[in-house]
């Protein structure tokens, strides 16, 4: 997914036929009324009070600054362009930020704030893991009207059908791989106001809610991969805002 050190890919087109596929189901989950996950130990937190990354934040996709207590995230690479050295292309792409956090079941909360940006996300990656591009395992994805949960490691980014995409022949046969690894849910989310998500990953299973109110959930064999050693934050145009992020090690709810 990031330019600088392996071939991207463009967030919102790659959301944008995810939607596609979703729309094609027969039927979205059902959400679970209940919390999916109980929070135990907690792992990280960050209020952002600081003025620059410190040791916990690094770059992945630029570019993020910390404005007045919070994390600012403006997408800067809006075109493809030719590398410095013109022997490669540099993707456009949302700007990422990354912490290596291991985990494998979780409850992660944050606040996020639309001011201008078209969606934001919090994604899950294992670099050693070499069955998906770039070690992708799932996300989930907010725009001001939707909430997406994408298995990227048994669907869009397992390497096979990613592959299919460049081959017009296969468009069919691929798309009914995909059918069951996301799931799009119709919601409205403000601009210019804080939310907060709580986003639980136990087993298989993806839950997330925002302002308390379940909104999103989808099982699939992807999100249940072992070792989930990195989450990232994504902002894709201008401008998203992270604040008070915490992640925990969580355990399946009685």
């Amino acid at each position: 997914m990031h330019t600088f050190f392996a071939p991207a890919i463009n967030l919102t087109v790659a959301l944008s036929a995810l939607i596609t596929v979703t729309a094609n189901a027969a039927d979205l989950p059902t959400i679970p009324t209940e919390a999916i996950g109980v929070k135990k130990e907690l792992l990280f937190s960050d209020d952002f009070s600081k003025s620059d990354y410190g040791e916990a934040w690094h770059k992945v996709v630029p570019t993020f600054t910390f404005e007045n207590g919070t994390l600012k995230g403006v997408q800067t690479r809006l075109k493809d362009e030719p590398s410095a050295d013109g022997k490669s292309t540099t993707k456009a792409h949302a700007a990422v930020i990354g912490h290596n956090i291991p985990t494998k079941d979780s409850i992660i909360t944050c606040k996020f704030r639309f001011d201008g940006s078209s969606n934001m996300s919090v994604q899950f990656d294992d670099r050693a893991f070499k069955g998906s591009h770039y070690g992708h395992i799932c996300r989930v994805v907010m725009t001001p009207t939707t909430v997406t949960i994408i298995d990227e490691r048994d669907g869009s980014m397992d390497l096979k059908i990613k592959e299919m995409a460049l081959d017009p022949s296969k468009k069919a046969e691929r798309s009914k791989m995909l059918i069951g690894r996301s799931a799009t849910f119709p919601t409205q989310i403000s601009n210019g106001e804080w939310h907060e998500l709580s986003l639980e990953t136990i087993g298989e299973a993806m839950r997330a809610t925002i302002d308390g109110k379940p909104v999103a959930y989808l099982k699939s064999s992807g999100i249940g991969h072992a070792t989930k050693s990195k989450i990232e934050l994504g902002v894709a145009g201008k401008d998203g805002y992270f604040d008070d992020v915490g992640v925990w090690n969580a355990e399946p709810a009685p």
